[in-house]
């Protein structure tokens, strides 16, 4: 069901800003802390400045008219040819005086002009006030016609003027900001970077379960978790150790039955049930080892990795399948060393082209090189694989063939084996079905991929 138009649309701006927002816990918490004290310090800045406003409007207003009063009162007494040479030192930095003329303009527009008027007005009494009006040139300014006792006027230009901010007060306000962002830098660091470490740490931990144990230090919390962690790994590395041990023991202990077996089959007189025990005795002993053999892939790869020519390899294996009558396609090259476990590689590749020679009978290796990877696909001419089975066919004892034949369907091993040997190397490996008909075994791997040891 289609949501409405206006859910649709409402939608679309929180999708962007998530865009916006950074993806990792540091730059988040780090963003939120410096943003958050930012708006704090701004909002207390607002206030204090709303406050130093108001302070000093009303200082303004109880100081400024008394003394353009006072300094109206001393033009009246003085000499009308004495007038003139004291408007400079009437002066001051809001209010000045000139001698004559008449206000024109508008009355004051804005209530603080208007009450600011009012007051210089009250305070001038009993002086006549002309006009009140507003002063073009400056904001919030004032002009006021005054007519002294002998008739004359004066007219009054009247400004508010606000204290400043000095530069200082800004350069520590900028201050602050970056002390209070450095110190959540720290503090942020402080607790993503435990996190960081054990995210490394279960990153490393490979399939050998070898990987380095996170440093018990720090405070409580983060040294909690490291022990917790590194138990953890100790558990696991245990029961995958102790289950290898098991399977071992077992395949060790059923070889003995299997040989006795096969010795009583070789003293049958009827050859068609001495061939029937013989194959199921094959396929008893051949699922064991496997069974072993995939059991240690997910123990560990002890082999370590060292660089080798893959051309090299990969031409010896195809030598080697045309020698035993089994043609397989070599197309492409690498033309360059690469670090790497060369027996797991040939293990991978064996199992895959085994694998493409059971359903196909045109098998082809492909090498080609990717900007900072390397892909080896294996392809064949197969029925292929159901696309909703090409993930289970990489599980254990995962067989696509129902009759349950080993000599058919095989022991379900192959490919899982080659899974967990990618793994293990740091390489990626994936099936695909192909559009011309067959399947793909594309394994891939960077050329400084991480290998686990």
């Amino acid at each position: 069901m289609p949501l409405p138009q206006s859910h649709q649309v409402s939608s679309r701006p929180i999708a962007g800003w998530r865009r916006l927002v950074p993806r990792s816990l540091f730059a988040r918490v780090t963003l939120i802390i410096v943003v958050g004290l930012a708006i704090a310090q701004a909002l207390t800045f607002a206030s204090i400045r709303y406050e130093r406003g108001i302070a000093l409007r009303e200082l303004m207003m109880s100081g400024i008219e008394r003394d353009i009063a006072s300094s109206i009162a001393i033009l009246n007494r003085l000499p009308a040819e004495e007038r003139a040479g004291w408007l400079d030192r009437l002066e001051r930095r809001n209010y000045r005086f000139m001698l004559g003329g008449s206000v024109e303009g508008p009355p004051p527009e804005s209530p603080v002009a208007r009450e600011f008027g009012e007051a210089i007005v009250t305070a001038l009494r009993p002086f006549e006030v002309v006009k009140v009006a507003q002063a073009a040139e400056v904001q919030d300014g004032l002009q006021i016609q005054v007519r002294l006792a002998d008739g004359s006027s004066v007219i009054v230009r009247a400004r508010r003027v606000g204290i400043p901010v000095s530069d200082w007060v800004m350069w520590v306000l900028w201050v602050q900001l970056a002390v209070l962002a450095i110190c959540a830098w720290f503090a942020v660091r402080l607790v993503t970077r435990p996190l960081a470490r054990l995210a490394a740490a279960a990153d490393e931990l490979g399939p050998d379960l070898k990987a380095h144990e996170l440093d018990e230090e720090g405070p409580t919390e983060v040294a909690h978790a490291a022990r917790a962690f590194n138990a953890m790994q100790r558990r696991i590395a245990g029961y995958l150790a102790e289950r290898v041990e098991i399977l071992s023991a077992i395949s060790h202990d059923l070889q003995t039955p299997i040989t006795r077996m096969r010795l009583r089959t070789d003293l049958m007189d009827n050859e068609k049930d001495q061939v029937k025990f013989r194959q199921d005795l094959d396929a008893m002993n051949t699922l064991v080892r496997e069974g072993v053999t995939y059991a240690r892939t997910l123990h560990g790869a002890t082999e370590p990795p060292c660089r080798i020519d893959a051309d090299a390899l990969l031409e010896s294996m195809v030598a080697d399948y045309g020698d035993s009558g089994q043609p397989v396609l070599l197309e492409g090259r690498i033309d360059a060393p690469i670090v790497t476990r060369p027996n797991a590689l040939r293990r991978i590749l064996v199992n895959l082209i085994d694998n493409a020679l059971k359903f196909g009978s045109d098998v082809r290796v492909r090498v080609r090189v990717e900007a900072d990877r390397w892909v080896v696909a294996v392809v064949d001419n197969g029925p292929g694989i159901p696309s909703d089975q090409l993930e289970a066919v990489l599980k254990p004892f995962y067989r696509l063939e129902g009759s349950r034949n080993r000599s058919t369907g095989g022991t379900g091993l192959g490919l899982a084996i080659a899974q967990q040997l990618a793994v293990a190397m740091g390489a990626e490996l994936k099936l695909h079905n192909r559009a011309e008909g067959g399947l793909e075994a594309r394994l891939t791997m960077t050329t400084a991929q991480p290998i686990a040891h």
